[in-house]
């Protein structure tokens, strides 16, 4: 996040490009989202999410704006428990727990289990903080 502190307000954006295969169909998407993170002094935060995405799929484009709600709750100096709810102006929110784990400073990799508009779903990934 470009905006950075200890504790207090974070602040950043999040670019995302992506593709999307599903039953040989390939869907093009990209998102821009606005990033917010407030960080107590026992180490647990608060992050809210706004953003928009745009899907281009066989010369069709949609365009929604998303939203997410999480919270971080350390259980060691380098692994937390987040829940998380997010969705779009289309549809039911999704719900989502999981485990972050830093791997070294600014490195974290982390997974997740998660519910919603009828369906399960789990994640796994990595992120670099600069």
């Amino acid at each position: 996040m470009p905006l950075q502190s200890e504790t207090g307000l974070s602040a950043g954006l999040k670019y995302e490009y992506g593709r999307d295969r599903t039953e040989g169909e390939s869907a093009y998407v990209n998102s821009l989202t606005g990033l917010l993170t407030w960080t107590f002094e026992g180490g647990q935060m608060v992050h809210t999410n706004l953003g928009r995405e745009v899907t281009r799929e066989d010369g069709d484009t949609d365009a929604v704006n998303t939203w997410g709600v999480a919270v971080d709750l350390p259980l060691t100096e380098k692994l937390s428990f987040v829940a998380e709810t997010f969705g779009n102006e289309d549809s039911r929110p999704d719900r989502a727990i999981g485990l972050r784990y830093e791997i070294i400073e600014g490195v974290k990799i982390s997974a997740a289990v998660g519910h919603g508009n009828d369906r399960s779903f789990a994640n796994a990934g990595i992120g670099w903080e600069f």
